[in-house]
């Protein structure tokens, strides 16, 4: 592709920015978002969910969202199955409902459908403008807090306890377990230093280190190069199809699009506001296309068989480089899918040291919480409500709803009720009514 189609397409110059400075802030982007190939898999494997395809599947949909992004929107984002929706998918769905993963990715399919009627008729941004701020951070930094549990949980750091329900491992020395803490380490020091591609890089060493420590196997005829996709997870959403009319799905589906709109609307405006591309309004032009990518990517990433497809704030790191168009996505996008030649080396990952990412990545979503109002109780109470819920119930889902039953609650006997959206009070009272019928 010459420089004038560059030109054409992207509109580089109108943008003031050059195809280096994209590339470059491709290449920036990729690096601090590329930790998803192998923290994604890692999760959704705890749901049953076969590595290599959730790998597999992992990357082809972030290539396929990241693009629709580039040449629908043309913004510097780029998109990947989401953290904490991953969490969700797993921990409450799968493992704490009991359904199956392919129920889940159902689920997660339905929800895509929804993201992309609402993004349609306009409806999607209504209801994020509802939903009041405070809970938008809370949710942020909930789950923040909730996967650093379960990475500190996975590293076998923090284990379980009868008499105190979780406690410290009191055998730190356990190969695992002394692997996820160097790998814990080595993260916050390069995350200090403020070091490009910080989580992943941390990976990369953490893995290299556990080889003589014996975590880490390298078999006979080890090849770290391989075309081979494993897509044995493509269309196992249908299997999952008759098993949504035999739970309370509704709740499911509906805590996955709630997720989902906080976490894209959030960055979406959070690294727009970055770049100067917001409006005099404080608004994002071409919000609907943005919109749109997450909402494909969504559903096509169900049927090829992982969860919720979202854009990433990390995208904010190609556009601190001065990435300003989708010729940023279209970089990022190119590295993903050239990620799969070398998934024998993914595979070589061991949880010690994944695990750590977790605990980072949950650091990164906790900053959210400096943007709500401690000194309005009003607004303080349902935020800590929506924090502690997650982590404690385990269970993004109760999160959410004790923040929206809590935040209308609180308005109303400080007399501060007119100041809470018509929305916000049915969706208490539907929450309410889940509770009290056990929906």
């Amino acid at each position: 592709m010459d420089k004038g189609i560059l030109e054409r397409t992207f509109k580089l110059e109108e943008h003031g920015t050059t195809v280096k400075t994209e590339v470059i802030a491709g290449l920036t982007t990729f690096m601090t978002m590329a930790y998803i190939i192998i923290v994604n898999p890692m999760i959704l494997q705890d749901a049953g969910m076969p590595f290599e395809a959730v790998m597999a599947a992992t990357v082809i949909s972030a290539a396929f969202a990241t693009l629709i992004m580039a040449f629908s929107a043309n913004y510097p984002f780029g998109l990947a199955p989401g953290m904490g929706l991953n969490a969700f998918f797993a921990y409450t769905v799968v493992i704490g409902m009991g359904l199956s993963w392919q129920a889940a990715l159902a689920a997660v399919f339905v929800s895509g459908l929804i993201f992309i009627l609402i993004t349609v008729t306009g409806l999607r941004t209504m209801i994020v403008n509802a939903i009041p701020t405070s809970l938008k951070m809370a949710v942020s930094a909930g789950i923040g807090l909730f996967i650093a549990l379960i990475g500190l949980k996975n590293a076998e750091i923090i284990v379980a306890d009868e008499g105190t329900l979780i406690a410290l491992n009191e055998n730190l020395g356990d190969p695992n377990v002394l692997l996820a803490l160097i790998g814990l380490l080595i993260m916050g020091i390069l995350m200090a230093k403020k070091v490009k591609g910080s989580i992943l890089i941390g990976i990369i060493i953490t893995t290299i280190i556990g080889i003589p420590m014996g975590v880490v196997e390298i078999q006979e005829g080890f090849s770290p190069f391989s075309l081979t996709v494993d897509l044995q997870t493509f269309g196992a959403f249908t299997e999952g199809i008759p098993e949504l009319f035999n739970f309370g799905m509704l709740n499911i589906i509906i805590a996955f699009t709630f997720v989902d709109l906080f976490d894209t609307i959030g960055t979406l405006i959070g690294t727009g506001a970055r770049a100067g591309m917001l409006d005099e309004d404080g608004n994002l032009p071409k919000a609907g296309q943005a919109l749109m990518a997450d909402s494909l990517g969504t559903t096509f990433g169900s049927i090829l068989g992982t969860s919720t497809v979202t854009t990433y704030v990390e995208s904010t790191a190609g556009i601190v480089e001065g990435g300003r168009t989708g010729l940023t996505a279209v970089v990022v996008a190119i590295l993903f899918l050239a990620s799969l030649l070398i998934s024998p080396l993914v595979l070589l990952v061991p949880e010690a040291a994944t695990a750590p990412a977790l605990v980072v990545v949950g650091v990164l979503m906790m900053g959210a919480i400096t943007d709500i109002d401690f000194e309005d109780f009003t607004e303080a109470f349902p935020a800590f409500m929506t924090i502690a819920m997650m982590p404690f119930a385990f269970s993004i889902a109760e999160g959410i709803a004790a923040g929206l039953i809590a935040y209308p609650l609180v308005k109303l006997v400080a007399g501060k009720g007119d100041k809470v959206h018509p929305l916000i009070y049915i969706l208490g009272v539907l929450f309410i009514l889940r509770y009290a019928f056990m929906l």
